[in-house]
Formats: structure tokens, sequence, C-alpha cells
């Protein structure tokens, strides 16, 4: 298939998804054309990496006065800030072109365009090229994750700043699916919210699940006996709203029980731009705040225990699968667990309160075989459930699907 992949922000690394799903559709054989948009230098050495993974690459620049010119106006209309965020009517119309129609033949088979923050790119396309099938990859259900946030944020701006989105992001959101081919999430609780916005909730046909993988090959095991001793991490973007309550309330509700009985044990929060509160906590020489790092694996493979005590939050968190691809024992809440089909206490361990959050870091502590136990179990549930190209695969059933009804 010749696939025309769209993405407001560029496919890294860190933005696993859309780097993955390119990357294994070229390697099964696709061409896939990705257009992309970058905001600084670094950004577009990230997509120019992209050629390697790629049939073709079209590259865009969107000045930071651009976005936050785009929200300006937004403000006064009914359109979410994430909507415009990263609008270029001259990029869609290039865009455009470039999908059109040459010498009697249309370049690409089915377009596909991720995140609200792309949303407009696929409108816009689907009312200038109707005869080309648009997937539009949600991601998460963004409504979902305001209302979670509007509640449990640390951050006062984003508690803010979701109070003043969700009613529209909400209706905008709810009237998505029926203007594309097919829209895409990473859970089956994401589908469920966002078939409920669009009165819907049964048209399971209009929105799929399309679950996050982990790279198998990349995130790997480091040789057994290679971990620090008492030692946990905990990683993300730690700009991240939901991350930033996590981290704080890690720091102030679970450490403190946990070195009551073990004052030895260390705690690694590894993620690029902590914020303030996140930075101060390394005042504390049991904790060590990384900021941006170049390769996050030595952190999952070293650590005895990684956590993810998540408050709220949408879609598959990645951090979890990774540290399982590491086989590093993970201890998370419910939260951060409820898009797996796994089943807590063998693949790794839940709890939601905080005394039984630090019993079951304890409990893998002072036990290594316990740990390698977890962890192995981990890795063998991530292979098989979890893997890029399987993932992939499941995505071209979707695209002949929508290719075949247009």
């Amino acid at each position: 298939m010749n696939i025309l992949y769209m993405v407001p922000y560029v496919p890294s690394l860190v933005r696993v998804r859309p780097f993955n799903l390119i990357r294994s559709l070229s390697e099964l054989g696709h061409k896939v054309t990705v257009a992309t948009l970058w905001t600084n230098e670094r950004e577009r050495e990230e997509a120019n990496q992209l050629k390697d993974y790629c049939h073709q690459l079209q590259l865009e620049y969107l000045p930071q006065w651009q976005s936050i010119l785009n929200c300006l106006v937004s403000t006064s209309s009914s359109t979410p800030l994430q909507a415009v965020y990263s609008w270029n009517r001259g990029y869609a119309e290039r865009l455009a072109e470039l999908a059109g129609e040459h010498d009697g033949r249309r370049p690409f088979d089915v377009i596909h365009v991720e995140h609200l923050r792309g949303v407009r790119y696929g409108l816009y396309l689907k009312s200038k090229l109707p005869e080309i099938p648009v997937v539009w990859d949600s991601v998460d259900c963004i409504s979902y994750l305001f209302k979670q946030a509007a509640h449990h944020s640390r951050k006062r701006i984003s508690r803010w700043l979701t109070h003043f989105e969700l009613g529209r992001t909400e209706r905008y959101e709810g009237r998505l699916p029926a203007q594309f081919n097919r829209t895409l999430v990473t859970s089956p609780t994401d589908q469920d919210e966002i078939l409920a916005l669009a009165d819907r909730p049964k048209d399971l046909a209009a929105v799929s699940v399309l679950p996050n993988g982990v790279d198998l090959d990349y995130f790997k095991p480091a040789p057994f006996g290679d971990r620090e001793e008492a030692t946990l991490v905990i990683s993300g973007k730690m700009s991240y709203h939901a991350n930033v309550t996590m981290v704080l309330y890690l720091a102030q509700a679970i450490m403190p029980i946990i070195w009551k009985e073990c004052p030895e044990v260390k705690l690694w929060v590894v993620g690029k731009d902590p914020p303030r509160e996140i930075a101060t906590l390394a005042n504390n020489p049991q904790i060590q705040v990384t900021g941006t790092v170049n390769d996050i694996r030595p952190y999952l493979q070293r650590a005895t225990v990684a956590v993810a005590p998540l408050l709220y939050g949408a879609g598959i968190q990645n951090k979890v699968l990774e540290a399982m691809a590491c086989a590093t024992p993970v201890v998370s809440t419910l939260k951060a667990t409820s898009a797996l089909s796994l089943q807590p206490g063998q693949v790794l361990l839940v709890a939601d309160e905080p005394q039984g959050f630090a019993r079951h870091v304890l409990d893998l502590l002072r036990d290594p075989t316990y740990q390698q136990r977890v962890g192995l179990s981990g890795r063998q549930f991530v292979e098989k459930n979890h893997h890029w190209v399987e993932i992939a695969r499941r995505l071209e059933g979707v695209y002949r699907e929508v290719i075949y009804a247009n």
C-alpha cells in the first residue's frame, strides 16, 4: 500500500507510537510518506532520521509563535486549542496537492492522521480528496483525560486549562468519528469514552482499538545481576501534568512509607523537562532527577523496581511496557494498567493505596528471586501481546477494510 502518514509532531523514540508504526509498516513492505511538523533544530534532526524508515518525508516548520497565535484566535471559538495548535493551512494545501491525482493516478491508497492536533489536516484532506479513505488515530480520548486532570492534576494551570477546554473538547471529539472512515484509540476505555461522546455506544466499527507496542529489540533485559540494589525508577516526560502528579504522589505519599522500613532505597526520576516542583525533589540525597537523558534503557535495566503510581491518564502507558520489556518488575496503580489485558500479581503488581503500593515495592526489594520472576513474566507478556510488527499488521487490516469500503 501507498500510505500518507501525517503526524503533527516529529515521531521519535519519545513519541513512540507513530515512530514504530511507520517503521513497522515500512518493514512490512508498504510505501509510507511521512508528513510532519518541527519546531526546533533538535526536532528537525530527529525528523531527518525518519528517512531511514519511510519512503518519503514531507517536513514543515511550525514556529512556536504560530501555535500560540492559533490558540489565541481559537479562544473565542468553539474549536478546542488542541485542534488548532499545529494548524498551518498552507501546509494542508500542499499535502492535498501531493495526495491529488497525478497523470490520472492517485499516489496514496489511504491517509493516516494522528492525534487531535492533527485532526484539522485530516478533515481538510477528507474534504478535498473524498475518494481517499482517511483514518484518524485519536490515540487517547482527550476529553476523558481532561475530565480526570480537572480533578486530580497537581498543577493549577493544568486544572484551569482543562476546565476551560473540557466542554468544547467533548463536543468537538463527539462529532469526529462520523467524519472519518475509521477512528483509532489505544484502549477499550478510550473507545467507550469517545463513542459515548458521539452518542454511538454500540457502533464499535466506527472506533477501533489499536494498542501501543514496545520495541523488543531496543528495550531488552540486561544480564542478570547487573541491577543496582534498592533502586526505584519512575520515567516519563516530566512536563506532562499527569506525570507531575504521579511523581509528587510517589515522593510525598509512598516513599516515606518505604524509607521508614528501608532508608537506603534510592529513587531515579527519569525524563525530560522536569518542572521546579519535581526538580527540587533532588534536594533529598536519596532522589536523583535526571532531566533529559540520551538513553533511558540503562535506568530501566539497572533499577531494582520500576514504579508507576499514576492517578489519572488515558490509553496505554509506554513507561510500563518499556520497563516490562527490560524484565524490570513493575509496581503500578490500576489506572496505569487498565488498558492492558493482564492478571495483576503475576505479570506486575498493582495497588491504589500508598500503604499497599509501598508493601509491594518492599516485598520485591527484599526478595531477588521474586524480582526475577515478576520481571521475566512481564517480558514474556509484552513479547506475546505488544510487539510493534504485530500491531502494524492489525493496522494493515484496518487500512484494507476502509479501502474496500470506500
